[in-house]
């Protein structure tokens, strides 16, 4: 057992636990409990307070202010003077995550992740020849601000220049010949590989998709050109595009990166890569095939704390909440999410863990691929190659006394039958399908083959859910709704008379989206006995739901037009991921 908070002696510095408790923003059980956890976690304290949603992100971070003596500055209040910004150059506020706000003829005032940084408060004070006088600001603020004055469009610049030094001219369009010399191509491509240029413009694309919050990097070769597209909250835009002569070395240098050969371009290939930007760790699930113009690249970002957040930080109503909370506490059965790809599944999974993973637990998962590894559980990753699949590995788990299971995805009978068997021998089991809604989960595994009272017996909930895109908290714009747009939420004129709705506008803060971020949107069937009886009788997907909403089951279209009304989303965004009957 951790000790108890006590107070700190005279004259040492308080820890970051004891002043959110003397500020009264967190209560003695809380600090307890975070503390509890962090003796089985490499996390931080504060990191683990806001992830149990004790306090906020903002909370901690004042407190570090007045720990570290110095101010805390949101940057969101504040406008950035450009001339101010560029009096720092660019690569030195990259590198070091920092942004200056003001100055005079002798101080600058620094924004900084990190104020106790040394290196770069010597390095600004060497460049601008002030003093500087930090200030602590959220992470990802100063990475948007950074990004929004200076980009790092510079960063390509310079590199494609560099490519001109070497005699390759980025203006001049060239279709690389796929079926030429291989041995010139590939010695041409492993000298440029290793060129700086080259590195730099990898780098480039990679940092600037992190800094843009970006899932999915796609390099995509064009007739006469090379086309660079990120996926950000869901929305694919194109970012740059590089000439089309540097294609075999930026293809090339990526499938180095990743350990895949380059001298195999006719083959699909898959492979991961493992770097650390900006001080953080990140893994890119890398898979390239070939095209008609040459091979497209796809890089997955997989960064650990983006699924390692709170249940309460997915988006759940309170009410639906406290439910999913006391399902995923039942000592046995099966809970399924669904949900096309992309909807989020696999965070809701791993947060689902992250929240169960204790010492008394033995957990096992058995995932293709395994997306992000999680300290204290036990991860297989399907490898048919070695003959090591869903089925099988879920047979050996249940002579390794688990507690809990998680498959990756339910993806035909026998998988089904097993994971069924292993919630009925005393397992709770969670994995995921793919279904439109929560009551088409129990027909679908009937349509497998599973008998229905397996299914009866063994299912205890389905959440299903979707992604919508965050309405930028900055430069959302209220109106009052249209009678068409009620009416595509099946609200009357009546019901809509004192709504308010907002519109995304576009800011600096969510370089001009008019979105930044997302929050699921989710609808949570309990199976209880009466659910039970109606698939045992193989009763339809639309009579389930009709008892479901009966039961009070709220729907994925009644949770979308609740978070409409709340301001978190726009009519648009809502009814482009979940269709409002």
């Amino acid at each position: 057992m951790a000790k108890p908070a006590q107070k700190a002696p005279a004259g040492k510095r308080r820890r970051i636990g004891e002043l959110l408790l003397g500020s009264g923003l967190i209560t003695e059980a809380q600090l307890q409990e975070a503390l509890d956890v962090q003796q089985r976690s490499p996390e931080l304290l504060g990191k683990i307070l806001i992830n149990l949603g004790f306090c906020t992100e903002t909370d901690v971070l004042k407190m570090l202010a007045q720990q570290m003596g110095v101010p805390f500055v949101d940057l969101k209040r504040i406008k950035i003077v450009p001339v101010i910004a560029k009096s720092l150059p660019p690569h030195v506020a990259q590198r070091h995550k920092v942004i200056p706000i003001s100055k005079d003829r002798t101080k600058i005032v620094l924004a900084m992740a990190n104020p106790l940084n040394v290196f770069a408060i010597d390095e600004v004070k060497l460049v601008t020849g002030l003093s500087v006088s930090p200030v602590l600001v959220q992470e990802e603020q100063v990475l948007a601000a950074v990004h929004a004055n200076y980009g790092v469009d510079e960063s390509t610049a310079k590199a494609l220049d560099s490519l001109r030094k070497l005699g390759v001219d980025p203006n001049s369009v060239e279709t690389v010949d796929e079926d030429g010399d291989d041995d010139i191509a590939h010695m041409n491509v492993k000298q440029l590989t290793e060129d700086t240029p080259i590195v730099k413009l990898v780098n480039a694309i990679i940092v600037q998709a992190i800094e843009a919050r970006a899932s999915d990097i796609h390099i995509e070769p064009m007739k006469d050109k090379v086309r660079v597209r990120y996926r950000v909250d869901g929305v694919m835009g194109e970012i740059m595009t590089p000439p089309k002569k540097v294609q075999p070395a930026l293809i090339s240098r990526i499938k180095v990166l990743a350990e895949l050969n380059i001298a195999e371009r006719r083959k699909p290939q898959d492979g991961r890569i493992n770097l650390l930007v900006a001080g953080k760790e990140f893994d890119f699930r890398v898979s390239t095939y070939p095209t008609q113009h040459g091979e497209k690249v796809v890089m997955r970002i997989l960064d650990k704390s983006s699924v390692l957040v709170g249940i309460n930080r997915l988006g759940f109503s309170t009410d639906v909440q406290r439910v999913f909370e006391d399902l995923i506490h039942s000592p046995v059965g099966m809970v399924l999410v669904t949900g096309p790809t992309g909807s989020g599944k696999s965070t809701s999974l791993y947060s689902v863990l992250n929240q169960l993973n204790s010492v008394g637990t033995h957990i096992l998962t058995v995932e293709d691929p395994v997306e992000y590894q999680l300290e204290g559980i036990n991860q297989v990753q399907v490898n048919p190659q070695a003959g090591v699949m869903f089925a099988s590995t879920l047979r050996s788990f249940l002579r390794n006394d688990p507690d809990i299971i998680m498959v990756g995805e339910t993806r035909d009978k026998e998988t089904a039958e097993i994971a069924i068997q292993a919630a009925l021998t005393g397992h709770l089991v969670f994995s995921t399908l793919h279904t439109n809604d929560a009551p088409s989960a129990a027909t679908r595994l009937i349509d497998m083959g599973i008998e229905p009272f397996l299914v009866a017996s063994s299912l205890i909930g389905v959440l299903a859910q979707r992604l919508t895109r965050v309405l930028c908290p900055e430069c959302k714009e209220p109106y009052k709704p249209t009678d068409d747009e009620l009416r595509s939420l099946s609200l009357t004129p009546e019901e809509g008379a004192g709504l308010t709705f907002y519109k995304p506008s576009g800011c600096e803060f969510c370089e001009y989206r008019g979105y930044r971020g997302r929050i699921g949107i989710f609808e949570l069937m309990m199976v209880d006995d009466q659910m039970k009886d109606l698939i045992v009788r193989k009763t339809s997907a639309v009579k389930l739901r009709e008892i479901a909403i009966k039961t009070g089951m709220q729907t994925l279209q009644q949770d979308a037009i609740k978070k409409i009304i709340q301001g978190i989303t726009s009519v648009e965004e809502a009814l482009r991921v979940v269709y409002v009957a």
